[in-house]
């Protein structure tokens, strides 16, 4: 996507909203309707005399509902675009209202997605729903692939000629998009199908359950749409500061806007998705029995644990990912070119920042969650909210404009901390007082100082290759992509190497934990 729209330009930006937007809606809605209230639903449904008739009731409930949400956003494409927008041209708001149009029924395949796969989990059969993304991503592989040969890749800089985009152009693009999320959903259908499930549309709300849903759904809800506004709020700050510049003519000039902030969110997003959302998951399951069964010493010894594991991953992701910006996105993106890497890079240093109280601050919300306290995890979102936006603010107020977007990372990473402090705060009242406290924090002072001195090395290593110089970029895609993932590598390799030792220096105990999978499958 990257190599045929670029990272940077009106049209990058453009279709970065549109294709984003239903994902912020089904943001909304997951945290809403589906994961809070109609999931637990469709466990219960299975356990219940009259299984079918509540199944059919609730697919058919809830696929009507998010069909009609669909079509209602569809047609209101101009406003929401509009909304989350500032600072664009007529032609451009035009492309991206047409990129929206295609878009947003994505949010329809997206709800069908989660409903059938909750289906097949309550069944026990977990392969499909987390083998369907792949098909998603052979559609959008060849239908970007047939892009790039019919209309060729994009121009350093990124494409600033709204004007010359024409509609076939717009169809193959947003057409794929939405295409790929659409077999994502519909190839469900076929294990549902082959293990004799049959879902028939039957119209009702009576006896499904719904009215068993807690107050702890409303608070979630509240919290998802508060944390929705605050993204509303950045992405009108990125659209800006990727537009102005156009704006002011400096066309020829690679601005960070939506698309760069995008790429950056990718990349900075891997680790945690990776590991931290692994190690949380594990233990999710034991926290919950405990809370449910009073055990606060287990709750507080498993968080505890948690912490500890997770802080010695994320401390290490912070340093490399900080001193090793550049190479990363050069790896990664290697399509984005000179220009586009180095509007990306630095936003990813910026949201590298927040990738500590990240993996602590998801650990954390399990155990509201655990303990059903919404309430508290809806308030704790409010000052979050307030610090990202003032962040932005205070961007806008006094940063040049092609630094708005690297402040929106840093924006982003501010609002993680304080996330991280307050759900600390609330914990140790929740757990009597006591957190563990001591052993997390010295953890993560042994981390922070061994991850110091870590970077320290790599920084040295990276200036001594030659920093930015190093990258090939006039080598095309296969030398950009190549001399990124060498220095990656060596710089990332030594790093390791020192955050390793010094850990072990420093008897870090949680460090053998962190690597007890990694064993296991070398092992194999």
């Amino acid at each position: 996507m990257v190599a045929i729209i670029g990272s940077t330009g009106l049209v990058a930006d453009a279709f970065d909203v549109a294709n984003k937007l239903p994902n912020v809606l089904f943001a909304i809605l997951a945290g809403g309707m589906l994961n809070a209230i109609l999931v637990p639903q469709i466990v219960r449904a299975f356990q219940a005399k009259n299984a079918q008739e509540r199944l059919d009731k609730l697919l058919t409930l809830s696929g009507v509902g998010i069909l009609a949400l669909t079509a209602i956003l569809t047609g209101a494409s101009s406003i929401i675009v509009w909304l989350y927008t500032d600072g664009w041209t007529d032609e451009q708001l035009a492309l991206g209202t047409i990129f929206a149009f295609w878009c947003i029924p994505q949010l329809f395949f997206y709800g069908l997605y989660t409903l059938l796969g909750q289906v097949l989990n309550a069944r026990e059969q977990f392969g499909p729903y987390m083998w369907a993304p792949v098909a998603n991503n052979i559609i959008s592989i060849i239908g970007f692939g047939l892009f790039w040969v019919i209309y060729g890749s994009a121009p350093e800089g990124g494409i600033n000629e709204v004007s010359s985009w024409d509609t076939p152009r717009t169809i193959l693009l947003a057409g794929t998009a939405t295409l790929g999320i659409a077999s994502q959903a519909l190839v469900l259908l076929v294990p549902l199908m082959r293990s004799g499930f049959a879902w028939r549309f039957r119209l009702g709300y009576r006896g499904i359950g719904l009215r068993s849903a807690g107050s702890v759904v409303g608070w979630t809800f509240a919290a998802v749409v508060l944390e929705q506004l605050g993204v509303l709020y950045l992405t009108r700050v990125a659209s800006q500061g990727g537009a102005e510049n156009a704006v002011a003519g400096e066309l020829s000039n690679a601005a960070a806007g939506n698309a760069a902030y995008t790429q950056a969110l990718m990349i900075y997003l891997l680790p945690h998705s990776l590991v931290t959302v692994s190690i949380a998951t594990a233990l999710f399951t034991g926290l919950s029995k405990a809370a449910a069964s009073g055990e606060t010493d287990k709750v507080r010894s498993d968080l505890s644990l948690g912490l500890r594991t997770v802080g010695v991953f994320t401390v290490f992701a912070t340093a490399a990912f900080t001193v090793l910006a550049a190479p990363l996105t050069a790896t990664i993106v290697p399509t984005a070119g000179a220009a586009g890497t180095a509007a990306i890079a630095p936003v990813l240093f910026a949201l590298s920042l927040g990738l500590i109280p990240l993996g602590a601050m998801v650990l954390m919300k399990w155990v509201y969650f655990a303990y059903e306290d919404g309430r508290g995890v809806f308030w704790i979102t409010v000052p979050a909210t307030v610090a990202l936006v003032l962040g932005l603010l205070a961007a806008q107020l006094w940063l040049p404009r092609e630094n708005w977007v690297t402040a929106a990372g840093a924006s982003f990473a501010l609002a993680n901390w304080v996330t991280c402090v307050l759900r600390t705060h609330g914990l140790r009242k929740m757990l009597d007082g006591r957190m563990d406290g001591r052993r997390v924090l010295l953890l993560h002072s042994w981390a922070l100082l061994a991850g110091l001195l870590a970077a320290w090395a790599g920084w040295a290593l990276y200036q001594w290759i030659g920093g930015f110089d190093a990258l090939q970029f006039d080598r095309g895609v296969g030398g950009t992509f190549l001399s990124g993932l060498w220095i990656t590598a060596a710089c990332g390799l030594a790093m390791l190497i020192v955050y390793v030792a010094l850990l072990k220096l420093f008897r870090v105990r949680e460090l053998d934990t962190l690597m007890v999978p990694l064993r296991r499958r070398l092992g194999r």
